[in-house]
């Protein structure tokens, strides 16, 4: 599982080890007549929950803002690394969240209050689950990405059809595909 690197920028240095993979036990209550269940999920989460794609006219005023994985090269972004600390008190808070399908997988959005400007911003957080290989299996919750829903993110509103956590945990630990929303 990948650790990331802090990232240093203008002799500051921005911790990222609260995005670092994580163990999460889900508790599903008992409900008629069927006995509590417990989900054990890796957490991990993209380098996307912390950066953007570059402008073409970025990379060109300051390649200090580059973060890498193995697959491609990102600007940091620095609202979505301050968004990015309620990541994993979101992630734990996900049996009591709006769960929704995509056409791509599934998302939900929470709302935070802007420090700056008071004021309640939608910060939508996509993730897809897989089943992993391990014994006994477990839940892999890969947090594709995350950020606040605003002007430059208007275009690609996905279509909502909302879902329970604990249901998009059952059917992925039992191999049964759940249903995209309509398009």
């Amino acid at each position: 599982m990948l650790n990331w690197n802090p990232f240093e920028y203008d002799g500051l240095v921005y911790d990222l080890s609260h995005l670092h993979p994580q163990v999460v036990r889900y508790t599903q209550p008992a409900k008629g007549g069927m006995p509590e269940r417990y989900y054990d999920v890796q957490v991990i989460y993209s380098l996307h929950c912390f950066t953007c794609s570059y402008k073409p006219e970025e990379r060109l005023v300051d390649d200090a803002l580059a973060y890498s994985d193995s697959r491609e090269t990102r600007r940091f972004d620095f609202h979505r690394y301050e968004c990015s600390k309620h990541l994993p008190s979101i992630v734990r808070a996900l049996p009591t969240s709006v769960c929704q399908h995509t056409k791509h997988g599934t998302f939900f959005t929470v709302k935070l209050l802007n420090p700056k400007t008071a004021i309640e911003e939608n910060y939508e957080i996509y993730f897809r689950a897989s089943r992993s290989g391990s014994k006994p299996p477990m839940v892999n919750l890969f947090v594709q990405s995350a950020y606040i829903r605003d002007t430059a993110h208007r275009q690609n509103q996905p279509s909502r059809k909302k879902v329970n956590f604990f249901v998009i945990l059952h059917n992925t630990l039992v191999q049964k595909t759940l249903k995209p929303a309509p398009q």
